[in-house]
């Protein structure tokens, strides 16, 4: 296990227009276009915008489309969408992505209970997605990297395994997902050690330490990180599974540590009240109700 320096920059894909949105009541299209702006204005350069998904099977994402040719698009941003089949890919390609992610799950019983197929029928739809997608690039997002509601433990060498196979299938990326909260620092160590630094992390701060785990993952050399806006998210197929770790909260930290990310924390935590309207409930992230440190606390009377 080595450590390495901190770096002078990560890169950070804020989540939140889909996997925050995706569980609550439906937000209008032209609300979501607009918190994509709003990120866009802080700074963010890579989000996903959307899920080209049944909107029977999940009512929030519908006018996926919509959302695709209806932002406006700034230099040097990428719009990232979820994709589950091949033909989500094709409609999501038609609608101008730059990216496509698909989920696929290390454990067996979630990948039935997320898409209905086993982990070697869902590989080879990914292979499909990466063929299709030509020079759009895959992010494979392996969810229950770190263990599983069904399974309990994952090994750490089945992640790396099927991550090597997703490369191998054309994917560009892969993404680890701490799907249930079951991530420690000791886990993104061991996972780390098998899969090596070059992944995304994709965290969930179930059980308090989605922050925590970043840092470890920093320490390790990771460089890529999923966040969601405000700290929404969080899967239907794991119970109990809280949101991402909120976008405001990992820029706060990485600003202290002096490692760059281009993204304006204040202006986030705007961002963060705009999402509360949106789906009329408080978000869990810390900084959001808090504040960054460069805002001073009133002295006590």
């Amino acid at each position: 296990m080595s450590r390495h320096p901190l770096p002078e920059r990560v890169e950070i894909r804020d989540v939140g227009p889909r996997d925050g949105l995706q569980p609550e009541a439906p937000v209008s299209v032209a609300d979501r276009i607009h918190l994509i702006d709003a990120l866009q204005d802080a700074g963010v350069k890579r989000i996903e915008v959307a899920a080209f998904v049944s909107p029977r099977a999940v009512p929030a994402m519908a006018g996926a489309a919509d959302v695709l040719t209806g932002l406006r698009r700034r230099p040097g941003v990428a719009y990232a969408a979820l994709v589950p089949n091949l033909k989500g890919a094709e409609l999501a390609l038609a609608a101008g992505v730059d990216e496509l992610t698909v989920t696929i799950s290390v454990s067996e019983a979630y990948n039935q209970s997320n898409v209905k197929m086993s982990t070697a029928e869902s590989e080879a739809v990914v292979a499909a997605v990466c063929a299709r997608a030509g020079a759009v690039p895959v992010d494979a997002v392996v969810s229950c990297a770190f263990g599983s509601p069904y399974e309990g433990d994952i090994a750490p060498t089945r992640v790396a395994a099927l991550a090597a196979r997703l490369l191998a299938s054309g994917c560009a990326r892969i993404t680890c997902a701490d799907t249930t909260g079951m991530a420690t620092p000791r886990r993104v160590d061991e996972l780390v050690d098998a899969t090596g630094p070059d992944i995304g992390l994709h965290l969930h701060d179930t059980r308090g330490t989605a922050l925590v785990n970043a840092y470890a993952g920093l320490e390790r050399g990771v460089r890529r990180f999923d966040t969601a806006v405000g700290g929404l998210g969080g899967s239907p197929f794991a119970a109990g599974a809280a949101g991402n770790l909120a976008t405001e909260d990992l820029v706060a930290l990485l600003d202290d540590l002096g490692v760059a990310t281009g993204i304006d924390v204040e202006a986030l935590v705007e961002v963060a009240a705009l999402v509360a309207e949106m789906v009329d409930h408080p978000v869990p992230g810390r900084v959001a109700t808090a504040g960054p440190l460069t805002r001073r606390a009133a002295p006590d009377r």
